[in-house]
């Protein structure tokens, strides 16, 4: 046995050690080893510098349109201090995801080189099939960029208003809504919404109820609501 594997050894040592050409292929197997390994770490390094708000805002079209309107919200500055860049709503953490997500925004290159938004104008043009085409994606992946920081399990739904913990309970936890399903708008401003499915809607046995610890901002949300259903019932 062991004077076999004594002849196997130095059978694969005189195959490593032969010339292939003028190099030895163990010599060529140990500089493949060593490129892929730098091929590796340069291909992720780069990946990694296209995932940072930098990198996305380093364009006037996405700085000087959702950028500015991104840091007008909650999401940007608030009371815990903690603030959510472009990939952590854009991009998924796991890299399969990640990959196969930078390969949908290649797309974005071509729309820079042609200039399909260069302009205030053109942006506002467009905004709402960029809209419908990001919250398509956000549906189909069920919200996937929204859970890198907001999980179901973690939710305490005894800090929510009564109205907010049920409707989370009945659509979000039985998995029969998705997080967009709902919160659209809440990092941009929205595109005109005439004709737009929202996706979800209130449902009958809640519409009207009163929630548990209202605040001012629920306040001027029911007012807005009233005078838009007077002033619809008006012009009827």
């Amino acid at each position: 046995m062991i004077g076999w594997m004594r002849k196997a050894i130095v059978w694969a040592w005189r195959i490593m050690a032969t010339p292939a050409g003028t190099l030895g292929l163990g010599f060529l197997t140990l500089g493949g080893f060593i490129g892929g390994v730098m091929f590796w770490g340069a291909f992720n390094t780069a990946l990694e510098l296209t995932n940072t708000e930098k990198f996305c805002i380093s364009c006037h079209e996405m700085h000087d349109n959702v950028y500015q309107e991104l840091s007008r919200t909650i999401h940007f500055s608030n009371r815990s201090g903690v603030r959510a860049t472009c990939p952590d709503c854009h991009v998924p953490h796991q890299w399969t995801d990640k990959i196969a997500r930078k390969m949908q925004a290649s797309k974005e290159v071509w729309g820079k080189i042609f200039g399909t938004i260069n302009t205030r104008p053109k942006f506002l043009a467009k905004r709402q099939e960029l809209a419908e085409h990001e919250w398509a994606r956000m549906k189909a992946n069920d919200s996937l960029e929204c859970r890198n920081c907001h999980s179901s399990v973690a939710m305490d739904l005894q800090k929510q208003t009564q109205r907010a913990a049920e409707i989370h309970t009945r659509y979000l936890l039985s998995g029969r809504a998705t997080c967009i399903d709902c919160h659209k708008g809440i990092a941009h401003e929205l595109p005109n919404m005439d004709g737009v499915d929202p996706g979800w809607k209130m449902p009958k046995d809640l519409e009207g109820n009163k929630m548990v610890d209202v605040t001012p901002i629920d306040n001027l949300q029911q007012a807005i609501s009233e005078a838009h259903s007077r002033a619809i019932s008006f012009e009827n």
